[in-house]
């Protein structure tokens, strides 16, 4: 098989929960447990840090990421979905994984796995368990994909684990009450293993006390005693005061990410004190530590290839895309869009269908032209609901069959001075990507 033909594979012969919802969902960890033990148990041979929460954990895992890289590691790095190729899933030192690579995992392992009917998600971290033990990294940052207790990288036994935050999202799989997501979230805590809180409710913070209380793991909630102790939006990124770690620039620009970075910096706290931090370095040079995170902090989207948070396409007219997808997410989001100074406001805007549709809806300014899109995924909702769903809420706009044809659309009708944004699901985002835009 060629790389294309064996992601088409990956893609329609297993069960994908991006494309299909609950049918492509499996819960529990009998699969991945036999694909440890299959492939030699690879997560055993190198460190891991594990990230779960409703948002901000792929910011927070690149970023991580992108430190432990400028302090001298080999590092893994493990999240999805992705956004324009299946390889940016899997990335060492922010290389995507070798297209040969995922052929020949899938070529010479479909006669162990194709019996056993796995996800398409256990086949990927799998995979990405195993590479990252055969290219031989230092640490691997592996992101949860859903939910956490039960998600299949939560084989690992990491060095630390981080859960970002908990609020409303993919309620059919986790439960419909914060208490219940925080449980599930919860579940990668591991026997003794130091975890980092980023955000706490009152719903929450009692279910991570009493769960790390049980299996005696040193617990820390970022919130308690900040890092980032105040922040200023620039132009080109954020730059942020902190307690131990000086002036901050970073590239991600969204104005949630004061919380990713107070979470990442609380995390990179709780490395240091565990000696895990500048493994190459003289770690008298004090200097140096504050450099490299830094330096991590500035160029994390080059350094790890991340995108689709609050990313500016183009000036005149201004272009964002970003991925927020969820209540939590929008609660920022549309806070950033009202903050922008333009003469008009274009909203390319799509959801899928276990969303909170109206609860997102109702933060979207109402200021605003919509262009109502459907992206390719399976899941999502067409134009002419998302469109009578919007009306109800004061939102006027046209409804789209294509993300391609939204933008364009957009694109003709802003002036120079006006202001363009594209999200409200990571699949619009990525239609718009894969599109070359």
């Amino acid at each position: 098989m060629t790389y294309s033909e064996t992601c088409k594979y990956l893609y329609e012969q297993v069960p994908m929960f991006e494309n299909l919802g609950m049918s492509g969902y499996k819960e529990g960890l009998e699969n991945s447990l036999k694909f440890d033990e299959h492939y030699g148990h690879p997560h055993r041979h190198y460190l891991t840090i594990h990230v779960a929460g409703t948002n901000g954990k792929g910011s927070c895992s690149h970023t991580l990421a992108a430190i432990l890289q400028k302090c001298g590691y080999k590092v893994g790095l493990y999240t999805s979905p992705h956004l324009v190729d299946f390889d940016e899933r899997i990335r060492v030192n922010g290389h995507p994984i070798d297209h040969e690579y995922v052929t020949d995992f899938v070529q010479n392992g479909k006669a162990f796995f194709e019996p056993l009917t796995p996800s398409f998600f256990e086949v990927t971290t799998a995979m990405a368990l195993k590479y990252f033990s055969d290219k031989r990294v230092d640490i691997a940052v592996i992101e949860v994909g859903l939910g956490g207790r039960l998600d299949c990288t939560n084989i690992i036994t990491p060095i630390l684990s981080v859960i970002t935050n908990i609020s409303y999202d993919h309620m059919q799989q986790l439960g419909s009450s914060l208490e219940q997501i925080a449980m599930e979230k919860a579940g990668i805590i591991k026997k003794g293993v130091p975890v980092v809180i980023g955000e706490t409710t009152p719903e929450t913070r009692g279910i991570f006390e009493a769960i790390a209380r049980e299996v005696k793991a040193p617990i820390t909630f970022a919130e308690d005693q900040p890092e980032v102790t105040g922040v200023q939006l620039l132009d080109n990124g954020m730059q942020y005061q902190t307690e131990h770690y000086g002036t901050l620039q970073g590239e991600l620009m969204g104005l949630y990410q004061e919380k990713n970075a107070n979470t990442i910096l609380t995390a990179i706290r709780q490395l240091e004190k565990m000696g895990y931090m500048y493994r190459f370095k003289d770690n008298s040079k004090s200097e140096a530590k504050g450099k490299e995170i830094a330096e991590g902090f500035m160029s994390v989207c080059e350094t790890t290839g991340l995108m689709g948070r609050w990313q500016v396409l183009q000036k005149n007219p201004l272009v964002v895309c970003d991925t927020g997808h969820n209540v939590g997410g929008w609660q920022y989001l549309s806070q950033q869009i009202a903050q922008v100074k333009c003469k008009n406001k274009h909203i390319v805007f799509g959801m899928v269908d276990d969303k909170d549709i109206e609860g997102v809806i109702d933060l979207l300014p109402k200021d605003a032209t919509y262009y109502f899109a459907k992206s390719a995924n399976k899941r999502a909702v067409s134009e002419a609901v998302l469109k009578i769903i919007g009306e109800q809420h004061g939102l006027k706009g046209e409804g789209y069959p294509t993300v391609a044809e939204a933008y364009q659309s957009a694109m003709k009708t802003a002036d120079s001075d006006d202001f363009v944004f594209i999200g409200g699901s990571t699949y619009v985002v990525a239609d718009l990507l894969k599109n070359g835009i």
